[in-house]
This record gives C-alpha cells, sequence and structure tokens, in this order.
C-alpha cells in the first residue's frame, strides 16, 4: 500500500491563490512604504546633517557621519551619504510595514505617493539655496 496523500487540484489551486494574494499584498505594501519613507528620510537627512558618511573629492577621503571641508580641500559632498542612509533605512521601515496587519497597511493614504515629492521639490530647493546664492 502507498502512503502518498491524494490532494485535489482545487485545494492547491486554493493554497496557491491565498499565497499568492498574502504575496501580491505584502509586495504592494514595501513598495508603497518604501516609495513614501524614500522621500521622507532623503529630505531629513537634508535638513537635519546625517549624511552616513561625507566624501572630500578632491582627496577621494571618506569619512563617517558628517565633516566640515578641511582647510584648502575643496568642497565636500554629502549627498552620496544622504543616498546611502537613505538605501538603508528605506528597506527597513518598509520590511516592517509588511510585518504590519493588512487592515492597518490598507489605510496608507496613496496620494501621498505624489503629493511628498511635490512638496519636497521646494523644501530642498529651500535647504540647498545658500549653494547657489553665494
Amino acid at each position: 500500500m502507498s502512503t502518498e496523500t491524494v490532494t485535489s487540484p482545487t485545494t492547491v489551486a486554493s493554497t496557491r491563490d491565498r499565497s499568492a494574494a498574502v504575496t501580491s499584498t505584502k509586495v504592494r505594501t514595501f513598495v508603497i512604504v518604501f516609495s513614501i519613507t524614500a522621500t521622507v528620510v532623503y529630505v531629513l537627512c537634508d535638513l537635519l546633517g546625517l549624511p552616513l558618511f561625507t566624501f572630500h573629492p578632491a582627496t577621494g577621503r571618506l569619512e563617517w557621519g558628517y565633516a566640515l571641508p578641511r582647510r584648502n580641500e575643496g568642497p565636500v559632498m554629502y549627498w552620496y551619504g544622504w543616498l546611502a542612509t537613505t538605501a538603508i533605512v528605506t528597506p527597513v521601515i518598509a520590511f516592517l510595514a509588511t510585518l504590519l496587519p493588512e487592515n492597518v497597511t490598507r489605510r496608507i493614504p496613496l496620494f501621498l505617493l505624489w503629493l511628498l515629492p511635490v512638496l519636497a521639490v521646494p523644501v530642498m530647493f529651500w535647504s540647498l539655496m545658500s549653494f547657489w546664492t553665494k
């Protein structure tokens, strides 16, 4: 006698559909939260001076965190550090959001996907104005 378990095609299909539905809601949540969080984290990195590192292009040196320009070495670049900070923080927050119940994640307003980047543009212009008004 065989000890194989026979499963009906409908059971396999319903399990597959349920698994796909769970995966698609988790992916949806990850993408939405990632998109919203990336804008917020990037702007906060700029406004609060939170680069992961500072790059000195004239000497090719990297320093952890925020560093001021050194005498006779030219300007520093924080942009790479802001991007690195955003690239680390954003997926972590998006992953944590996938652990929330679906009824919570469905309440995330989708208009934030376009509104936050639009609102970030004037904020970034204002924060970087000192670079082109000197």
